[in-house]
């Protein structure tokens, strides 16, 4: 069994995805790919979304090849969905209505590193650790941070974060410029490498978080950050999620400069213990991260610690050591793996909402309740620090009563985050899992809106159709 989604767009004729496959066979030849288990690798596997793998994949080597695949299927009206690393979450890269994916994991070069004005230029396949990798010797780094190695192509598409938001931002305060393959192949150029402007409409945060459904991006322009002089991780334990919430709040109120805040409560703690060997007293645990220099850090943490023990924290565990501080984010970013060897057979859908941080307490805390009366199993995790969290629930898929109650436990979820002036993804994005979420946020005339963007920029509703807003 698995979860039910809209799939309102139509497959393109036969004769016209006949043709679209044989010219593009003709231009690629060995790198368009039409075996089942490629096709099936290029969709979503992720969760319990069905997989709905494309007709075709083309590996792009170069700008050229993403727009011969659309010139191509542009006139044959053949779907085209972009493919960075898979690692989305609510079916970004299922084809609902076939067509043809583009891989783009081959155009990973990185162009231009402008240490002196703190940004570079890539291509869409490089990936986050591969770019860090590359900076580290000239003292920079590239600060988001979503867990997953993912494509920057990919992070910008979904509009990425991850732990290091609550100090660096997310992809749209971090990409200055975009250039994208629009529906008759030609190149949008969104912007400059200048910090700011004032010309004309802004497209690039048009196409960030535009899920691949407006064209495909085929170079990136992005701000760096410095490596900072010091670093020093945290862990520190809580009786009760809500103080460890409370922390949180107090913290970002009073203007605490965290790089990473992290929150787990209990059963996702002892996940992690169980998963990636460690001893963490397995209550309600945060997880941190400053950056600054030593005095700064030694600050920082000072301050950090008053609060904690005004709200139920116990004392601090420190480490300044890269290998430590990289034992305990693996930890945290191995989240998910941990969850799955729980109950080993069963599934895991990885759901998240987002709240103004004031409400992230009442969120988490009447969350955890709702698990309770459902008798559901769904370690927590969250970016608090910007009032993100993110559950992982368990459940045997071929149970119907447990999976009625599982969707039930995700609607409610959703409710009580819009309720409280939230979102109902804070980072996921919303795919097809969650667009019948949109239309309660943010209004029918926002949708209306969407569609005319989709319109307007995509025509023949060729960009990753079925995605984001529904047909109609």
């Amino acid at each position: 069994m698995t979860m039910t989604i809209s799939n309102d767009v139509k497959r393109p004729e036969s004769q016209a995805l006949a043709s679209a496959v044989e010219a593009l066979a003709a231009r690629f030849g060995n790198r368009l790919i039409t075996s089942q288990a490629v096709r099936e690798q290029h969709a979503h596997t992720t969760t319990w979304l069905p997989t709905q793998p494309p007709d075709a994949v083309v590996m792009a080597q170069e700008t050229a090849d993403i727009q011969d695949v659309v010139r191509i299927c542009a006139k044959h009206r053949v779907p085209v969905i972009a493919f960075g690393t898979g690692t989305s979450l609510e079916g970004q890269v299922n084809a609902p209505a076939g067509g043809i994916c583009v891989d783009l994991r081959d155009m990973n070069r990185i162009l231009e590193v402008h240490a002196e004005d703190l940004d570079c230029v890539i291509q869409p396949g490089v990936t986050r650790k591969a770019l860090n990798e590359h900076l580290r010797d000239q003292g920079l780094f590239f600060p988001i941070d979503p867990g997953a190695d993912a494509s920057l192509g990919g992070m910008t598409a979904t509009r990425a974060s991850g732990t290091n938001a609550v100090r660096y931002g997310t992809m749209r305060e971090n990409v200055l410029a975009l250039k994208v393959v629009r529906g008759d192949g030609e190149i949008i150029t969104t912007g400059t490498r200048a910090k700011k402007s004032a010309a004309g409409y802004d497209l690039t945060h048009l196409f960030v978080g535009a899920e691949g459904t407006l064209g495909i991006i085929s170079e990136l322009t992005i701000r760096l950050r410095g490596i900072p002089e010091t670093i020093a991780a945290a862990a520190c334990s809580f009786e009760t999620v809500r103080g460890a919430c409370q922390a949180t709040i107090l913290a970002i109120q009073t203007g605490i400069p965290l790089a990473r805040i992290e929150l787990l409560n209990a059963e996702q703690v002892r996940a992690c213990n169980a998963y990636s060997k460690l001893t963490l007293p397995e209550t309600p645990l945060l997880l941190l991260e400053f950056h600054g220099s030593e005095v700064e850090v030694a600050e920082q943490s000072r301050n950090f610690g008053e609060i904690a023990k005004e709200c139920g924290g116990g004392d601090f565990t420190w480490t300044t050591k890269p290998e430590d501080r990289t034992k305990l984010w693996q930890a945290r970013h191995d989240a998910y793996w941990s969850v799955k060897a729980l109950r080993p057979g069963a599934g895991v859908v990885a759901t998240d909402v987002c709240v103004p941080i004031s409400r992230l307490a009442d969120c988490v805390t009447e969350t955890e309740d709702d698990l309770k009366r459902l008798n559901l199993l769904s370690p927590i995790v969250g970016h608090v620090g910007d009032g993100n969290f993110h559950c992982s629930l368990v459940c045997d898929v071929d149970n119907k009563e447990e999976m009625a109650r599982g969707e039930e436990f995700m609607h409610r979820l959703v409710e009580r985050a819009q309720s409280m002036g939230g979102t109902c993804t804070g980072e996921h994005g919303i795919g097809q899992g969650k667009q019948k979420y949109l239309k309660a946020e943010l209004g029918p005339e926002a949708i209306d809106a969407m569609r005319a963007l989709k319109q307007a920029l995509d025509p023949q509703n060729i960009f990753n159709p079925g995605k984001i807003v529904p047909v109609g």
